[in-house]
Protein backbone atom coordinates (compact mmCIF):
# COMPACT_ATOMS: atom_id res chain seq x y z
CA UNK A 1 0.00 0.00 0.00
CA UNK A 2 2.84 2.39 0.72
CA UNK A 3 4.09 1.88 -2.86
CA UNK A 4 0.75 3.07 -4.21
CA UNK A 5 0.79 6.00 -1.79
CA UNK A 6 4.28 6.96 -3.01
CA UNK A 7 3.12 6.69 -6.61
CA UNK A 8 0.14 8.92 -5.83
CA UNK A 9 2.42 11.52 -4.30
CA UNK A 10 4.69 11.40 -7.36
CA UNK A 11 1.75 11.80 -9.73
CA UNK A 12 0.28 14.69 -7.74
CA UNK A 13 3.64 16.44 -7.57
CA UNK A 14 4.24 16.07 -11.32
CA UNK A 15 3.90 19.41 -13.02
CA UNK A 16 3.65 19.91 -16.75
CA UNK A 17 6.81 21.19 -18.33
CA UNK A 18 6.47 24.95 -18.56
CA UNK A 19 9.89 25.73 -19.96
CA UNK A 20 9.44 27.45 -23.26
CA UNK A 21 12.35 25.59 -24.83
CA UNK A 22 11.15 22.11 -23.82
CA UNK A 23 11.29 19.76 -26.81
CA UNK A 24 8.21 17.88 -27.94
CA UNK A 25 8.58 15.67 -31.00
CA UNK A 26 4.81 15.14 -31.25
CA UNK A 27 4.08 18.70 -32.32
CA UNK A 28 1.76 21.35 -30.95
CA UNK A 29 -1.83 22.29 -31.46
CA UNK A 30 -3.11 25.82 -31.82
CA UNK A 31 -6.71 26.01 -30.63
CA UNK A 32 -8.55 29.14 -31.74
CA UNK A 33 -11.06 30.41 -29.19
CA UNK A 34 -13.77 32.90 -30.00
CA UNK A 35 -16.32 32.86 -32.77
CA UNK A 36 -17.65 36.42 -32.67
CA UNK A 37 -14.49 38.17 -33.90
CA UNK A 38 -16.24 39.60 -36.95
CA UNK A 39 -18.89 41.57 -35.05
CA UNK A 40 -18.62 45.25 -35.88
CA UNK A 41 -16.58 44.64 -39.04
CA UNK A 42 -17.76 45.52 -42.53
CA UNK A 43 -18.02 42.70 -45.08
CA UNK A 44 -14.82 44.01 -46.70
CA UNK A 45 -12.97 43.95 -43.37
CA UNK A 46 -14.24 40.43 -42.64
CA UNK A 47 -13.01 39.29 -46.05
CA UNK A 48 -9.60 40.91 -45.45
CA UNK A 49 -9.18 39.10 -42.11
CA UNK A 50 -10.28 35.79 -43.70
CA UNK A 51 -7.83 36.31 -46.59
CA UNK A 52 -5.01 37.11 -44.16
CA UNK A 53 -5.86 33.99 -42.14
CA UNK A 54 -5.77 31.74 -45.21
CA UNK A 55 -2.51 33.30 -46.40
CA UNK A 56 -1.00 32.64 -42.95
CA UNK A 57 -2.18 29.02 -42.94
CA UNK A 58 -1.04 28.40 -46.52
CA UNK A 59 2.40 29.85 -45.75
CA UNK A 60 2.74 27.56 -42.71
CA UNK A 61 1.52 24.59 -44.76
CA UNK A 62 3.94 25.32 -47.60
CA UNK A 63 6.81 25.59 -45.09
CA UNK A 64 5.82 22.18 -43.69
CA UNK A 65 5.06 23.74 -40.32
CA UNK A 66 1.27 23.32 -40.35
CA UNK A 67 0.31 19.72 -41.06
CA UNK A 68 -3.44 20.10 -40.50
CA UNK A 69 -5.98 22.73 -39.67
CA UNK A 70 -9.66 23.42 -40.05
CA UNK A 71 -12.40 25.67 -38.78
CA UNK A 72 -15.08 23.99 -36.69
CA UNK A 73 -18.83 24.31 -37.10
CA UNK A 74 -20.42 26.23 -34.21
CA UNK A 75 -22.91 23.49 -33.29
CA UNK A 76 -22.45 19.83 -32.54
CA UNK A 77 -23.29 17.17 -29.97
CA UNK A 78 -21.81 16.37 -26.60
CA UNK A 79 -21.68 12.79 -25.35
CA UNK A 80 -21.36 12.55 -21.59
CA UNK A 81 -21.65 10.20 -18.67
CA UNK A 82 -23.85 7.16 -19.34
CA UNK A 83 -23.54 7.99 -23.06
CA UNK A 84 -26.11 10.78 -22.77
CA UNK A 85 -26.14 12.89 -25.93
CA UNK A 86 -27.02 16.57 -25.78
CA UNK A 87 -26.81 19.56 -28.07
CA UNK A 88 -23.84 21.79 -27.61
CA UNK A 89 -21.44 23.24 -26.94
CA UNK A 90 -23.17 26.11 -25.15
CA UNK A 91 -20.42 28.32 -23.85
CA UNK A 92 -19.76 31.99 -24.20
CA UNK A 93 -18.78 32.72 -27.78
CA UNK A 94 -15.40 34.04 -26.61
CA UNK A 95 -14.65 30.55 -25.22
CA UNK A 96 -16.05 28.55 -28.13
CA UNK A 97 -13.42 26.67 -30.11
CA UNK A 98 -13.59 27.96 -33.67
CA UNK A 99 -10.82 25.86 -35.20
CA UNK A 100 -7.33 24.44 -34.86
CA UNK A 101 -3.93 24.04 -36.49
CA UNK A 102 -1.66 21.06 -35.89
CA UNK A 103 1.94 22.23 -36.05
CA UNK A 104 5.12 20.28 -36.69
CA UNK A 105 7.51 22.26 -34.49
CA UNK A 106 9.69 20.96 -31.68
CA UNK A 107 9.36 23.62 -29.00
CA UNK A 108 6.64 25.50 -27.21
CA UNK A 109 8.60 28.65 -28.00
CA UNK A 110 8.25 28.03 -31.73
CA UNK A 111 4.53 27.24 -31.44
CA UNK A 112 3.88 30.38 -29.36
CA UNK A 113 5.77 32.49 -31.89
CA UNK A 114 3.49 31.15 -34.64
CA UNK A 115 0.40 31.75 -32.48
CA UNK A 116 1.46 35.38 -32.04
CA UNK A 117 1.14 35.81 -35.83
CA UNK A 118 -2.59 34.91 -35.81
CA UNK A 119 -4.51 37.49 -37.86
CA UNK A 120 -7.51 37.15 -35.54
CA UNK A 121 -5.74 38.37 -32.40
CA UNK A 122 -6.59 42.07 -32.91
CA UNK A 123 -10.27 41.08 -33.19
CA UNK A 124 -10.56 39.11 -29.95
CA UNK A 125 -9.49 35.63 -31.02
CA UNK A 126 -7.43 33.87 -28.37
CA UNK A 127 -5.00 31.12 -29.29
CA UNK A 128 -4.36 28.27 -26.90
CA UNK A 129 -1.05 26.49 -27.53
CA UNK A 130 -0.87 22.88 -26.35
CA UNK A 131 1.76 20.17 -26.78
CA UNK A 132 0.52 16.93 -28.32
CA UNK A 133 1.20 14.05 -25.92
CA UNK A 134 3.00 10.92 -27.10
CA UNK A 135 0.43 8.81 -25.29
CA UNK A 136 -2.43 9.21 -22.88
CA UNK A 137 -0.99 10.13 -19.44
CA UNK A 138 -3.29 7.51 -17.93
CA UNK A 139 -1.42 4.77 -19.83
CA UNK A 140 1.82 5.79 -18.12
CA UNK A 141 0.11 5.93 -14.71
CA UNK A 142 -1.35 2.43 -15.15
CA UNK A 143 2.06 1.07 -16.20
CA UNK A 144 3.73 2.64 -13.15
CA UNK A 145 1.08 1.22 -10.81
CA UNK A 146 1.46 -2.22 -12.35
CA UNK A 147 5.22 -2.02 -11.95
CA UNK A 148 4.89 -1.03 -8.28
CA UNK A 149 2.31 -3.74 -7.64
CA UNK A 150 4.61 -6.41 -9.05
CA UNK A 151 7.66 -5.16 -7.11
Amino acid sequence: MSDLRNLSRRIIKQQPTNTMSATNNNGYMLIFRGTDWYKGLSPEQMQQVADNWMAWFNRLKNEGTAIAGNPLEPAGKIVGKNRVVSDGPFVESKETIGGYFLLKVNTLDAAVQIAQECPGLPYGIRVEVRPVAAECPLVQEVAERAQLASA
